[in-house]
């Protein structure tokens, strides 16, 4: 089978441009016709080896199993879904991506498998659910699943990226505050300023003297620190501890997990919903954790009691992560024989909560950086006004 490029004019005489396998050119034609095309030019190119890889983002993913799940629903072939997908693509990269997927497909390849052989394009949990779809011949249901789950995170992570950025600002703003303070504003009040200067002014002069030739390195400081954390985080040992910090952290601690819960209870509805067995369904839940340290414990603890027989909510109170009142709903899951409903309903209970704690990590984060804000004001001002009150004093005489 050649692979052709191809110039094709509709019925409406629109050029089409486009890319097709085929096994001779009347087979090109043919093919082309069925989409009511018309080939005028064609040349047989090389099939590419490299494949592209583009990662799909939550946002996309959501996108992609809404449309393909309705045009698979409507009774669209799965191939002839694909190739309206990769056709009304926008984005070059995931564009190429869905081409090739489409033409794996249509040379007969099962789309679980052109997926998978994928690896870093599509996360896990959505390879699995394809796989799944297709073996109990779903896949219209579970793409609706698999829809809901990514529109919910991705409307979760917009709720924390939006709830961030103005603590974010409030930073940027004390960072400039204090450099601007300490570098323009003290320096002018160094001519007022007499023998005799109240300790706390003499540390804003002893600050402003040091920054204002050295500013450089503290800044230097600060982008080696965020490097150094940066390739810290792909260290495997410092992304364990550091998740463990968050996890166990005061106040957001526990906001934090409320988050994690809610993750782990959608992922595990979705894959149990869609007959995957119990130890694929908790790896790939714990793959979708975003902590590190949960989801190790899962995989070296929860995994393997289970695989030994216990129950999931026996293994799960073990690690001592999750909320208690989440381990006993497991429970009456496991005893009712209906663990999927139950778990779909604590997803939702847990998701509205996990709301309130993105708005209760951003309730204990501002005030800090505007009590932070209002303390280096306030001082820079008490240190400050002794040296213009004796400064108005000395022109008085």
């Amino acid at each position: 089978m050649a692979y052709y490029s191809y110039v094709a004019t509709d019925a409406n005489g629109a050029t089409v441009k486009g890319k097709e396998y085929a096994d001779d050119y009347a087979a090109l034609s043919e093919k082309l016709r069925q989409k009511n095309l018309f080939c005028t030019e064609y040349t047989e190119i090389a099939e590419k080896d490299d494949k592209v890889q583009y990662k799909f983002k939550t946002k996309d993913l959501a996108f992609l199993c809404r449309q393909l799940s309705s045009m698979l629903t409507a009774g669209i072939s799965l191939v002839r879904s694909l190739h309206i997908l990769y056709t009304q693509e926008e984005n070059k990269k995931a564009k190429a991506t869905l081409l090739e997927i489409y033409e794996d497909v249509q040379k007969g390849r099962s789309f679980s498998e052109s997926v998978m052989s994928r690896p870093g394009v599509f996360p896990n949990l959505f390879t699995s659910m394809v796989a799944a779809g297709e073996a109990s011949g779903n896949l219209d249901v579970i793409m609706t699943r698999v829809a809901d789950y990514y529109l919910n995170q991705n409307k979760i992570n917009n709720q924390i990226r939006g709830a961030l950025i103005y603590p974010a600002v409030l930073l940027v703003l004390l960072i400039g505050v204090f450099f601007g303070l300490f570098i323009f504003i003290m320096p002018q009040f160094r001519a007022l300023a007499g023998d005799d200067i109240p300790p706390l002014s003499q540390a804003m002069f002893a600050i402003s003297d040091f920054l204002i030739p050295y500013w450089w390195t503290i800044v230097i400081g600060i982008v080696a620190l965020i490097v150094t954390i940066y390739f810290l985080r792909k260290a495997p040992w410092f992304k364990i501890w550091f998740d463990e910090v968050k996890t166990k952290a005061p106040k957001v601690g526990p906001l934090l997990i409320v988050i994690y819960t809610s993750r782990f209870a959608r992922t595990m509805a979705n894959l149990y919903a869609s007959g995957l067995q119990m130890v694929d369904c908790i790896e790939k839940s714990a793959d979708t954790m975003n902590n590190e340290y949960i989801a190790n414990l899962i995989r070296t603890s929860v995994i393997e009691d289970v695989k030994h027989g216990e129950a999931l909510s026996a293994s799960i109170t073990k690690i001592g992560v999750f909320p208690g009142v989440f381990t006993s709903i497991i429970m009456v899951g496991e005893e009712s024989g209906a663990l999927d409903e139950i778990l779909s309903k604590s997803a939702d209970y847990y998701e509205d909560e996990a709301a309130s704690a993105i708005a209760g990590l951003t309730a204990l984060i501002e005030p800090v950086i505007i009590i932070l804000l209002g303390v280096m004001i306030g001082l820079v001002l008490a240190g400050i006004f002794p040296i213009l009150y004796g400064g108005m004093a000395n022109v008085g005489k």
